[in-house]
């Protein structure tokens, strides 16, 4: 697999809260592994988030003699829940600290995924598929048919998410699997990326780019020309197909 990741401060924040991982080589018993986290908290705690539950997860994957990789992703952010939540009761000035959290990992031609909060999964191909459910306030609304997609864009409250890591010691994380093709490119971003460009500019700027960086780079001054309200972090890859 090839990957290319890119964090941004953004045009209006002094801070960034995002953490991102990306390793083509092999992780404990995974071939490979994508994380991104957009951490919440007052001062610097939601920097401090993102960045504890992110390194929680690969320390846990590095070490679990698991091999499923589901149960291995499970175990990583319960993991990765457990150190938020430690730190946050430990600390005050990271008193009700948390982030949100999608990570990935491709072993022959499927996508293993898990998510928790807003940080959106997607696979691309001619069309623009998001794989992940936001745990959000907005999409509980779509889903109960109250507003449209659309409106969701836009909603007063669309920042509101009803899951992170680190608020509650249980946590109930989705996890997906998914089938790839030759040609597939998977992306992980925060939602100050999916806040600025809309999905049809994301494809058409991915799929015209010369490279997995340049692409990267070119989503992340988009979002920035955009207006840039918050940080941007992005990951994208494809994974290596062998001829039969």
């Amino acid at each position: 697999m090839r990957s290319y990741c890119l964090t941004d401060v953004g045009k209006k924040r002094n801070m960034n809260q995002d953490f991102v991982y990306a390793s083509d080589e092999q992780v404990g018993n995974l071939p490979n592994l994508l994380i991104v986290a957009d951490g919440m908290g007052g001062h610097n705690a939601g920097e401090y988030a993102s960045r504890y539950a992110v390194e929680a997860m690969v320390d846990s994957i590095s070490s679990s003699q698991e091999k499923e990789p589901v149960r291995l992703l499970s175990e990583a952010v319960n993991a990765a829940n457990q150190t938020v939540v430690e730190h946050s009761q430990a600390d005050k000035a990271m008193e009700g600290m948390g982030t949100t959290l999608v990570a990935a990992t491709v072993i022959d031609d499927c996508l293993y995924v898990v998510n928790i909060g807003d940080s959106r999964l997607y696979v691309l191909d001619d069309r623009m598929w998001q794989i992940t459910r936001d745990h959000s306030l907005v999409e509980e609304m779509v889903r109960a048919g109250e507003i449209t997609r659309e409106q969701a864009r836009t909603h007063p409250e669309k920042n509101v998410i009803t899951q992170a890591i680190g608020i509650r010691r249980k946590l109930k994380a989705d996890f997906f699997d998914v089938a790839l093709n030759p040609g597939d490119v998977i992306l992980l971003c925060s939602d100050g990326l999916t806040n600025m460009i809309e999905d049809d500019q994301i494809l058409q700027i991915v799929r015209q780019a010369a490279s997995l960086e340049a692409a990267a780079q070119e989503l992340v001054d988009t979002a920035n020309q955009n207006g840039g309200t918050d940080n941007i972090s992005v990951i994208l890859a494809k994974p290596d197909w062998k001829e039969v």
